[in-house]
């Protein structure tokens, strides 16, 4: 950590030329003496990365930032500030801190935040930026998380861990095993300093494989952004051996989609099926990760259009957590059928579908964009057909 890229005329510096072409200036060079242009250029590429991310720190002065794959890694103050909100207590110990956004939230809810950050570097950093974000509970420790839990008697409400995927794991299956730390190796001595884990995980872990490899799963929440599912949680708590709560969320700009099911009701769950009716509703992408295709029939009332297809329908508009559509006809797939329609311009998606989305528009000179959203999907009796549909807000 150079203090040097702290003072005011660098911070000026850095504010002034956001928005300047990183090659121009490197090219340009700078004139401190303390500060080479390369240090200065990371400063602009990561704090440019924050701005819709993490603009708390974005806007606060004097903020020093680590490389930008930091940046990229770290939790979006939208994703921490919805984990915090599951948790509360006296004290939370953070054992994979990195940049610090979960411990800047979850200091709003607890007395007493421990960060744990092996790269001393990150930690100095993380420990400067929360005096400027006026931060005065949260104790910076540059050590191992696990080493510093094993030599410790200490005891938290809560234990948070965020465990990365080793580079030597790249293409093979998701494992928790396969993570640095080792969650499922150090469960029983994480459990000897707190009765509360939350674990995050990448939305690529397998749910099924992530029960597997832990114990006492009691919640898992799917967390979507935007329709993107950013992360997985996993609330463990000590002795519990009841059933498992799957929690959706996608969160938008203007309100918070929710639905939740027990997992094992899910298998032992039949859908209502039907040829489609009404309307149209496609489930947001936290459901989707989380597999909750017959429990969305049952406790919304609303049929599934054919096993696989994960498309529901209804006579009667309801409020969905997902996409909702009016179907204007709903037309068997056939070529000379769909050149009839002789539509230019659509949205299209597919689901339980032969082909893909680009050789449909190929084969019909379709491009993308417009008010009409086709589906090309399989009915209930295996029938191939195309929905044309509008987009419908409650």
């Amino acid at each position: 950590m150079n203090k040097n890229i702290l003072n005011t005329d660098i911070q000026n510096f850095i504010k002034n030329n956001a928005n300047i072409a990183i090659g121009d200036l490197v090219l340009k060079g700078t004139t401190f003496p303390d500060v080479d242009t390369k240090q200065i250029v990371e400063q602009i590429e990561a704090k440019n990365r924050c701005k819709s991310k993490l603009f708390t720190w974005y806007s606060t002065n004097k903020i020093y930032y680590p490389n930008k794959l930091n940046i990229e890694q770290t939790s979006s103050e939208t994703t921490a500030k919805y984990k915090s909100e599951l948790i509360n207590g006296n004290s939370v110990i953070d054992l994979t801190g990195g940049f610090g956004v979960d411990c800047f939230y979850f200091s709003k809810r607890f007395k007493s935040v421990t960060h744990c950050e092996i790269n001393e570097s990150l930690s100095d950093i993380v420990n400067h930026n929360y005096q400027q974000l006026n931060i005065s509970n949260i104790e910076t420790i540059n050590e191992d998380g696990i080493a510093y839990l094993e030599t410790s008697n200490k005891q938290f409400d809560w234990i948070y861990i965020d465990p990365s995927r080793r580079h030597d794991s790249k293409g093979k299956v998701f494992f928790l095993k396969d993570c640095l730390p080792n969650v499922p190796e150090h469960l029983n001595m994480l459990f000897k300093h707190s009765n509360n884990i939350m674990i995050k995980t990448s939305p690529l872990l397998d749910i099924s494989v992530g029960i597997s490899e832990l114990k006492h799963v009691k919640t898992i929440h799917v967390v979507a952004v935007n329709n993107e599912v950013k992360e997985l949680l996993w609330v463990l708590e000590n002795g519990y051996d009841s059933k498992i709560t799957i929690k959706t969320v996608n969160i938008k700009k203007d309100k918070q989609e929710h639905f939740s099911f027990l997992l094992d009701e899910e298998k032992l769950t039949e859908p209502t099926y039907s040829l489609p009716l009404a309307y149209l509703y496609e489930p947001n992408t936290s459901i989707l990760k989380s597999g909750a295709f017959n429990q969305t029939s049952k406790q919304l009332k609303i049929n599934k259009l054919q096993k696989h297809s994960h498309l529901y329908t209804s006579s009667a508009l309801i409020d969905f957590p997902g996409r909702i559509f009016t179907i204007e006809a709903s037309l068997p797939y056939n070529k000379k059928t769909i050149k009839r329609l002789d539509i230019k311009k659509a949205n299209i998606t597919t689901r339980n579908f032969p082909e893909t989305v680009q050789q449909i528009r190929s084969k019909f000179k379709i491009n993308d964009g417009g008010n009409d959203y086709l589906f090309f999907t399989t009915d209930m009796d295996g029938n191939k057909i195309v929905l044309i549909t509008k987009k419908t807000n409650l």
